[in-house]
């Protein structure tokens, strides 16, 4: 029986790896937040602006490893397999047997985690810090012992320095505690030390946000400012449904068995964590997404009531109803959920449905052509390419700095242009830090802009430069749909100034 399950489970972890190379179509570059992420791999820190350090940590060995496509997309992959294995065992700690296992690694394989695990963002590995949170306090309440303390502070510790959210787990459990017997852990000395434990792992990020101010504020704000203000609830909900539409029954079912299902009546604190964290996010008007992590726990609950409920007689012909259900509705999610067509394609056939799940809407709380992640994976290779030609004119390169207007053009330059040390920066994000020392002298500037719409004679500039040259345009005409202009490259004094228009 073991070879039996380890066998399932490998065909599983590979049947994952396939899909997420095979759910993105050859037209789409990186998406825009990759490029960020890669780029921190030359600039180590104990934190950035935009994330904390662990996601730098990746990036450095992606860079070790050729700092290829496959290798990008591997790693949320293999947060996403890991996720998997983690709800597997939750399944056997459970006493879940075959058909649970089976049950909960499909609703995990076809869910939301496919389109999450495509893009090399921190939620991949935020899913499964919080998966293996919920891990480790499963495996605390059944044996009582203490290195679960440990385990789950060490767990959360790392997810904290992978991605704040996972504080929004913890806010949530503290109540759960308090509401159930398991209140008591709060006179045990080990939950104390396991908390130092955690705090030793992420002080230095906590240091370096100390000495640069406490840059997370002002990142929370603006995203408060900028997009929270977008966030409606009631999508908030929808979203909900959507991210495990296969998996709807096993997580109500999950939900029952926490009162009704004597086994599972001892966990009841996995449920009032949910709420509570929930709760949280729904008064904060948090972005859908940052509730993925909630699930993958429940599931894995859900699937072994589910067995224990289908046992006997006619009963046994539910499971197979229950693997066909999350096969059935999943590939309904699939079919919609991920960039696996040309994007004319998708205009041309698919925009209604994404208009009537609300998959057109983007940060900015407007419809758009293509969804926000679609788009903003367009243009990039071809946006690279022209900056290299405008690049080449200039004869003195060492002397040369490309300036953006966004973190997602410096970062795109940065990663398909064939000069390897253009380091193209920006005033937004964490390239704001990475300008070269001011002792350097630059004597052409290339000026890669986001819009061309205001002051479009470059009246502001002209005093500067010893002439202005347009040279070219980046021709997608989904690329950047949010932000509608051109990408424009200035030389500063010799030999001219070149301008590169996105359309």
């Amino acid at each position: 029986m073991f070879k039996k399950r380890t066998l399932i489970l490998l065909l599983f972890v590979v049947a994952k790896f396939i899909l997420q190379y095979l759910l993105i179509h050859s037209s789409y570059d990186l998406h825009r937040d990759e490029y960020l992420h890669l780029d921190q791999a030359k600039h180590l820190a104990c934190g950035f602006d935009s994330v904390p350090p662990f996601t730098s940590w990746v990036s450095y060995l992606i860079l070790q490893l050729g700092n290829g496509v496959f290798w990008v997309k591997f790693f949320p992959a293999l947060f996403g397999v890991l996720t998997m294995i983690v709800v597997w065992k939750t399944v056997e700690a459970l006493g879940g047997n075959l058909f649970a296992l089976v049950l909960s690694a499909t609703a995990i394989l076809l869910s939301a985690l496919l389109r999450l695990n495509i893009l090399y963002q921190p939620n991949s590995f935020d899913v499964l810090a919080w998966t293996a949170f919920y891990y480790a306090v499963i495996r605390y309440i059944q044996s009582g012992q203490n290195k679960w303390f440990y385990a789950a502070a060490v767990v959360f510790a790392i997810g904290f320095l992978n991605k704040y959210n996972i504080a929004f787990l913890l806010l949530g459990t503290i109540p759960a505690v308090l509401l159930t017997t398991y209140r008591k852990v709060f006179t045990s000395r080990h939950l104390y030390f396991a908390l130092m434990v955690a705090l030793l792992i992420v002080s230095p990020n906590l240091l370096w946000q100390f000495k640069n101010d406490f840059p997370v504020f002002h990142h929370l704000k603006e995203l408060s400012d900028t997009q929270l203000v977008n966030v409606n609830r009631a999508d908030f909900f929808k979203d909900q449904l959507l991210f495990f539409i296969g998996a709807i029954f096993m997580i109500v079912t999950a939900w029952v068995s926490f009162f009704a299902y004597q086994p599972h009546k001892k966990f009841q604190l996995v449920f009032w964590s949910f709420v509570f964290t929930m709760l949280l996010f729904i008064y904060l008007k948090a972005k859908s997404y940052y509730a993925i992590g909630l699930y993958p726990v429940l599931i894995a609950f859900g699937a072994v009531y589910i067995e224990a409920l289908t046992v006997n007689g006619w009963k046994r012909y539910l499971r197979i109803a229950s693997i066909l259900f999350v096969v059935f509705f999943s590939w309904m999610l699939i079919k919609i959920g991920f960039p696996s067509n040309s994007p004319e394609y998708l205009i041309q056939h698919k925009q209604e449905t994404y208009r009537k799940y609300g998959l057109l809407r983007w940060e900015d709380g407007k419809d758009h052509e293509l969804p926000q992640d679609f788009a903003d994976m367009l243009g990039w290779s071809e946006l690279a390419k022209k900056v290299d030609a405008a690049y080449d004119t200039i004869r003195d390169k060492e002397h040369t700095l490309v300036f953006c207007d966004n973190y997602g053009l410096a970062g795109a330059v940065n990663y398909y242009s064939k000069y390897k040390n253009i380091n193209a920066v920006s005033m937004n994000a964490d390239y704001i830090d990475w300008f070269p020392p001011a002792s350097k002298e630059i004597k052409n500037l290339i000026l890669v802009k986001d819009t061309f719409d205001i002051d479009p004679g470059r009246q502001k500039e002209i005093p500067l430069f010893g002439s202005v040259i347009l040279k070219d345009r980046v021709e997608n005409p989904m690329q950047e749909k949010k932000a509608p202009g051109c990408t424009c490259c200035w030389m500063q004094k010799s030999p001219s100034c070149i301008i590169l228009l996105k359309r």
